[in-house]
Protein backbone atom coordinates (compact mmCIF):
# COMPACT_ATOMS: atom_id res chain seq x y z
CA UNK A 1 0.00 0.00 0.00
CA UNK A 2 0.96 3.27 -1.08
CA UNK A 3 1.91 6.09 1.89
CA UNK A 4 2.25 9.40 1.47
CA UNK A 5 5.98 10.64 2.46
CA UNK A 6 5.78 12.39 6.37
CA UNK A 7 6.55 15.55 6.01
CA UNK A 8 10.09 16.68 7.58
CA UNK A 9 11.64 19.97 8.23
CA UNK A 10 15.48 19.78 7.86
CA UNK A 11 17.65 22.71 9.32
CA UNK A 12 21.20 23.56 8.24
CA UNK A 13 22.33 26.20 10.01
CA UNK A 14 25.83 26.40 9.04
CA UNK A 15 24.75 30.44 8.03
CA UNK A 16 21.34 31.05 9.41
CA UNK A 17 22.16 32.46 12.09
CA UNK A 18 24.80 34.88 11.11
CA UNK A 19 22.22 35.99 8.62
CA UNK A 20 19.17 36.53 11.04
CA UNK A 21 22.10 38.53 12.84
CA UNK A 22 23.09 40.98 9.93
CA UNK A 23 19.44 40.92 8.39
CA UNK A 24 17.38 40.44 10.96
CA UNK A 25 15.81 36.81 9.28
CA UNK A 26 12.69 37.65 10.86
CA UNK A 27 11.21 40.02 13.78
CA UNK A 28 11.32 38.12 17.52
CA UNK A 29 8.68 35.50 17.89
CA UNK A 30 5.68 36.79 19.66
CA UNK A 31 5.93 35.90 23.73
CA UNK A 32 5.86 32.66 24.03
CA UNK A 33 5.20 30.88 27.54
CA UNK A 34 6.99 28.45 29.13
CA UNK A 35 4.07 26.36 30.61
CA UNK A 36 3.68 25.34 26.55
CA UNK A 37 7.25 23.74 27.20
CA UNK A 38 7.18 19.88 26.15
CA UNK A 39 7.86 17.47 29.28
CA UNK A 40 10.36 15.83 27.43
CA UNK A 41 13.59 17.30 25.53
CA UNK A 42 16.34 14.95 23.32
CA UNK A 43 19.18 17.08 23.01
CA UNK A 44 20.65 17.14 19.54
CA UNK A 45 24.49 17.43 19.79
CA UNK A 46 26.73 18.16 16.77
CA UNK A 47 25.83 15.20 13.96
CA UNK A 48 23.33 14.37 11.78
CA UNK A 49 20.00 13.36 13.42
CA UNK A 50 17.42 12.11 11.73
CA UNK A 51 14.03 12.69 14.52
CA UNK A 52 11.50 12.48 11.78
CA UNK A 53 9.88 9.80 14.03
CA UNK A 54 9.75 11.85 16.96
CA UNK A 55 6.00 12.68 16.19
CA UNK A 56 4.61 13.54 19.43
CA UNK A 57 3.84 17.08 21.56
CA UNK A 58 5.22 15.53 24.97
CA UNK A 59 8.81 15.74 23.04
CA UNK A 60 10.94 18.48 21.88
CA UNK A 61 14.43 18.72 20.36
CA UNK A 62 17.05 21.34 22.10
CA UNK A 63 19.55 21.44 19.41
CA UNK A 64 22.90 22.92 18.88
CA UNK A 65 22.68 26.05 17.11
CA UNK A 66 26.10 27.21 17.80
CA UNK A 67 29.19 27.39 19.48
CA UNK A 68 30.76 30.38 20.58
CA UNK A 69 34.63 30.28 21.82
CA UNK A 70 35.84 33.54 24.04
CA UNK A 71 39.54 33.80 23.57
CA UNK A 72 41.18 37.03 24.04
CA UNK A 73 39.25 40.05 23.42
CA UNK A 74 37.58 37.26 20.90
CA UNK A 75 33.83 35.81 20.42
CA UNK A 76 34.34 33.34 17.62
CA UNK A 77 30.78 32.10 16.61
CA UNK A 78 30.74 28.37 14.81
CA UNK A 79 27.53 27.40 13.64
CA UNK A 80 25.65 23.95 13.66
CA UNK A 81 27.32 22.28 10.29
CA UNK A 82 24.97 19.30 10.74
CA UNK A 83 21.68 18.68 9.84
CA UNK A 84 19.00 18.26 11.83
CA UNK A 85 15.50 16.56 10.87
CA UNK A 86 12.16 16.81 12.57
CA UNK A 87 8.83 16.68 11.95
CA UNK A 88 7.43 20.42 11.14
CA UNK A 89 5.03 20.97 14.09
CA UNK A 90 8.11 19.44 16.73
CA UNK A 91 9.11 22.05 19.26
CA UNK A 92 12.48 23.40 19.17
CA UNK A 93 14.94 24.90 21.52
CA UNK A 94 18.09 26.49 19.98
CA UNK A 95 21.14 25.95 22.56
CA UNK A 96 24.16 28.01 22.70
CA UNK A 97 27.20 26.23 24.16
CA UNK A 98 30.07 28.66 25.24
CA UNK A 99 33.76 27.89 25.61
CA UNK A 100 35.94 29.86 27.29
CA UNK A 101 39.58 29.14 26.04
CA UNK A 102 41.97 27.78 28.85
CA UNK A 103 45.37 28.62 26.42
CA UNK A 104 44.25 32.30 25.39
CA UNK A 105 42.12 33.71 28.49
CA UNK A 106 39.25 35.66 27.54
CA UNK A 107 39.40 39.43 28.24
CA UNK A 108 35.49 38.96 29.32
CA UNK A 109 34.66 42.63 27.58
CA UNK A 110 31.86 44.26 27.30
CA UNK A 111 32.66 43.72 23.26
CA UNK A 112 32.57 40.26 23.21
CA UNK A 113 29.37 40.10 25.98
CA UNK A 114 27.33 42.31 23.10
CA UNK A 115 28.29 39.78 20.66
CA UNK A 116 27.26 36.80 22.86
CA UNK A 117 24.09 38.39 23.47
CA UNK A 118 23.02 39.39 19.96
CA UNK A 119 24.54 35.98 18.21
CA UNK A 120 22.21 33.95 21.10
CA UNK A 121 19.35 36.43 20.61
CA UNK A 122 19.73 35.47 16.94
CA UNK A 123 19.10 31.83 17.53
CA UNK A 124 15.07 32.75 18.58
CA UNK A 125 14.78 33.84 14.88
CA UNK A 126 15.15 30.86 13.50
CA UNK A 127 12.30 28.60 12.03
CA UNK A 128 10.39 26.92 14.42
CA UNK A 129 12.33 28.02 17.39
CA UNK A 130 10.53 28.30 20.46
CA UNK A 131 12.40 28.77 23.19
CA UNK A 132 16.63 29.53 23.85
CA UNK A 133 18.68 27.70 26.33
CA UNK A 134 22.59 28.63 26.63
CA UNK A 135 25.27 26.06 27.58
CA UNK A 136 28.59 27.05 29.64
CA UNK A 137 30.07 25.37 32.48
CA UNK A 138 31.43 29.10 33.76
CA UNK A 139 34.86 29.30 36.42
CA UNK A 140 34.20 31.38 39.11
CA UNK A 141 36.15 34.46 37.59
CA UNK A 142 33.67 34.29 34.59
CA UNK A 143 30.50 34.26 36.85
CA UNK A 144 30.01 38.10 36.85
CA UNK A 145 29.90 38.26 32.88
CA UNK A 146 28.13 35.36 32.07
CA UNK A 147 25.29 36.66 34.83
CA UNK A 148 25.45 39.59 32.44
CA UNK A 149 25.15 38.22 29.47
CA UNK A 150 21.90 36.71 30.98
CA UNK A 151 20.72 39.92 31.94
CA UNK A 152 21.57 40.94 28.43
CA UNK A 153 19.60 38.10 26.57
CA UNK A 154 16.71 38.41 28.75
CA UNK A 155 16.68 42.03 28.26
CA UNK A 156 16.40 41.54 24.43
CA UNK A 157 13.54 38.69 24.03
CA UNK A 158 10.10 39.06 24.44
CA UNK A 159 8.99 39.39 28.39
CA UNK A 160 7.38 35.94 28.80
CA UNK A 161 9.88 34.17 25.88
CA UNK A 162 11.27 31.05 27.71
CA UNK A 163 15.44 31.44 28.64
CA UNK A 164 17.15 28.18 29.93
CA UNK A 165 20.34 27.56 31.08
CA UNK A 166 21.94 24.18 31.78
CA UNK A 167 23.99 23.77 35.59
CA UNK A 168 26.74 21.78 36.71
CA UNK A 169 25.24 19.47 39.22
CA UNK A 170 27.28 21.04 42.06
CA UNK A 171 25.63 23.92 41.57
CA UNK A 172 22.42 22.84 42.41
CA UNK A 173 23.52 20.91 45.79
CA UNK A 174 23.29 25.20 47.37
CA UNK A 175 25.62 27.59 44.99
CA UNK A 176 23.76 30.95 45.64
CA UNK A 177 25.15 32.34 42.54
CA UNK A 178 22.03 30.79 40.74
CA UNK A 179 19.45 31.90 42.71
CA UNK A 180 19.01 35.36 41.18
CA UNK A 181 19.64 35.15 37.27
CA UNK A 182 16.99 36.06 34.92
CA UNK A 183 15.99 31.95 33.32
CA UNK A 184 13.16 30.49 34.05
CA UNK A 185 15.19 27.01 34.60
CA UNK A 186 18.50 25.57 35.37
CA UNK A 187 18.74 22.52 34.27
CA UNK A 188 21.08 20.25 36.54
CA UNK A 189 23.02 17.67 34.06
CA UNK A 190 23.36 14.85 36.19
CA UNK A 191 25.86 12.76 33.85
CA UNK A 192 29.15 13.33 33.09
CA UNK A 193 29.64 14.78 36.62
CA UNK A 194 33.43 14.60 36.97
CA UNK A 195 34.86 14.82 40.46
CA UNK A 196 31.33 15.95 41.94
CA UNK A 197 29.87 12.60 40.18
CA UNK A 198 30.13 10.22 43.57
CA UNK A 199 28.81 13.09 46.16
CA UNK A 200 26.20 13.86 44.04
CA UNK A 201 25.08 10.27 42.90
CA UNK A 202 24.65 9.98 46.81
CA UNK A 203 23.09 13.26 47.71
CA UNK A 204 20.36 11.96 44.89
CA UNK A 205 20.32 8.53 45.58
CA UNK A 206 19.43 9.61 49.25
CA UNK A 207 16.17 11.00 47.89
CA UNK A 208 17.15 14.27 48.46
CA UNK A 209 16.36 17.37 46.24
CA UNK A 210 18.53 19.79 43.88
CA UNK A 211 18.26 22.47 46.93
CA UNK A 212 17.75 25.78 44.81
CA UNK A 213 14.54 26.38 43.03
CA UNK A 214 15.93 27.61 39.74
CA UNK A 215 17.41 23.58 39.50
CA UNK A 216 13.36 22.05 40.97
CA UNK A 217 12.10 22.55 37.29
CA UNK A 218 14.00 19.80 35.40
CA UNK A 219 16.48 16.93 34.89
CA UNK A 220 19.21 16.04 32.65
CA UNK A 221 19.89 12.39 32.04
CA UNK A 222 22.16 10.59 29.92
CA UNK A 223 20.79 7.30 28.41
CA UNK A 224 24.52 5.89 28.84
CA UNK A 225 24.74 6.84 32.68
CA UNK A 226 22.00 5.26 34.61
CA UNK A 227 20.98 7.44 38.22
CA UNK A 228 19.72 6.54 40.65
CA UNK A 229 16.83 9.33 42.25
CA UNK A 230 13.34 10.37 43.78
CA UNK A 231 12.41 11.73 40.69
CA UNK A 232 9.58 14.65 40.49
CA UNK A 233 7.29 13.39 37.60
CA UNK A 234 6.12 16.25 37.05
CA UNK A 235 9.19 18.17 36.24
CA UNK A 236 10.91 18.55 32.78
CA UNK A 237 13.34 15.66 31.56
CA UNK A 238 15.81 16.49 29.35
CA UNK A 239 17.96 13.25 27.92
CA UNK A 240 21.47 13.20 26.12
CA UNK A 241 22.42 10.29 23.86
CA UNK A 242 26.39 9.63 23.16
CA UNK A 243 25.25 8.16 19.54
CA UNK A 244 21.99 9.35 17.49
CA UNK A 245 18.93 8.82 18.36
CA UNK A 246 16.41 6.11 16.97
CA UNK A 247 13.13 5.72 16.93
CA UNK A 248 13.30 2.63 19.74
CA UNK A 249 14.96 5.28 21.91
CA UNK A 250 11.41 6.48 22.69
CA UNK A 251 9.86 4.09 25.09
CA UNK A 252 13.31 3.63 26.76
CA UNK A 253 13.18 6.85 27.71
CA UNK A 254 9.87 7.14 29.11
CA UNK A 255 10.58 4.38 31.53
CA UNK A 256 13.81 5.69 32.90
CA UNK A 257 12.12 8.24 35.37
CA UNK A 258 10.53 5.04 37.27
CA UNK A 259 13.26 2.17 36.60
CA UNK A 260 15.89 4.41 38.04
CA UNK A 261 13.80 5.96 41.20
CA UNK A 262 15.38 5.49 44.93
CA UNK A 263 13.99 3.76 47.71
CA UNK A 264 12.65 5.73 50.50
Amino acid sequence: MYQKPRKVLVIWLAGAVLACFLSGCRRLPAASTTTALPHYFLWAWERPEDLSFLDRPDFGVAFLAQTIALEGNAARRRPRLQPLKVPPQTYLMAVTRIEASRENTPALSAAQLEECAAQIVATARLPNVKAVQIDFDVAVSQRDFYRQLLIRVRAQLPAAYPLSMTALASWCLGDSWLESLPVFEAVPMAFRMGADSESVRRFLASGADFRLPLCQQSYALALDEPLKAKFRPQRRFYFFNARAWQAEDVPALLKIPNELQAEN
